[in-house]
């Protein structure tokens, strides 16, 4: 039962969709909760490929992408596009940590986050327009929970670069048995969906690949400017190792 409430806490956190009243709240469960933000990623990758496989049935490929997409950013309420945003104003104006920092605080969305957000919708809905269309939802399907276990991969291996911040209670060191709870909730799936033949796996090999790195340069970077992460860069770590992930898988196809 506390497993159950651990994962309605995370769904809570990073989406819109309302949870059971009996669920409750507890400041240490949110850090708990860190091992299920893949399988709210699967909540949402689901909610996405439903969205775009019924589109399409009466709508051109492209539109039914973008219709998908609106549709995961309603449900999230553009969590991460907004972390994506603040990334990209922050470390674009911002020459020291603090200012870096401070930039990201500002709920104000600058020349940097708007054409970063932007080019970053561009990109992932022209990919994916641009697709094979058999291959459209089981992107949809792997790229959202595999990004979400990106973000999580920082919480395990980087420090918390802020004293304060609406992340700070998920922020505290990630222990190695919840990564791999986090881990084993993608992974199996993923070899369950490989097992039915929907992405072959020289495909699906590159472009985790492309995640990866994507991954990598980001947290790399934030060490280097700011000596570690802020909720922020989860959000910015999501949006483009999904874009990376979805870049590989065409390119490879």
């Amino acid at each position: 039962m506390h497993q159950i409430r651990l994962f309605f806490i995370a769904l809570q956190f990073f989406t819109r969709i309302p949870i059971p009243s009996w669920v409750g709240f507890e400041a240490a469960w949110l850090h708990q909760a860190s091992r299920y933000f893949p399988v709210v990623g699967w909540v949402v990758a689901l909610v996405v490929a439903l969205v775009f496989g019924l589109t399409h049935l009466v709508l051109p490929q492209a539109v039914a992408v973008i219709l998908s997409t609106a549709a995961g950013i309603y449900l999230t309420g553009a969590f991460h596009e907004d972390g994506f945003a603040d990334v990209c104003d922050g470390f674009g104006g911002g020459m020291t940590q603090e200012r870096v920092l401070d930039i990201m605080k500002d709920s104000r969305v600058g020349a940097y986050g708007a054409i970063g957000i932007s080019l970053m919708l561009l990109g992932k809905l022209t990919v994916l327009a641009s697709m094979p269309v058999q291959y459209v939802i089981p992107a949809l399907l792997i790229a959202h929970p595999l990004s979400r276990l990106a973000s999580c991969s920082l919480i395990y291996a980087l420090d918390y670069a802020r004293l304060e911040g609406k992340a700070k209670p998920l922020a505290q060191h990630m222990s190695g048995t919840e990564f791999l709870i986090a881990g084993l909730t993608v992974l199996v799936p993923v070899a369950g969906l490989m097992y039915c033949g929907l992405v072959p796996l020289n495909n699906l090999i590159l472009a985790a690949v492309l995640l990866v790195l994507a991954s990598w340069w980001l947290a790399r970077m934030f060490v280097r400017r700011i000596g570690g992460y802020t909720g922020d860069c989860l959000g910015a770590v999501q949006q483009l190792s999904e874009l990376a992930f979805y870049v590989g898988l065409c390119s490879s196809i």
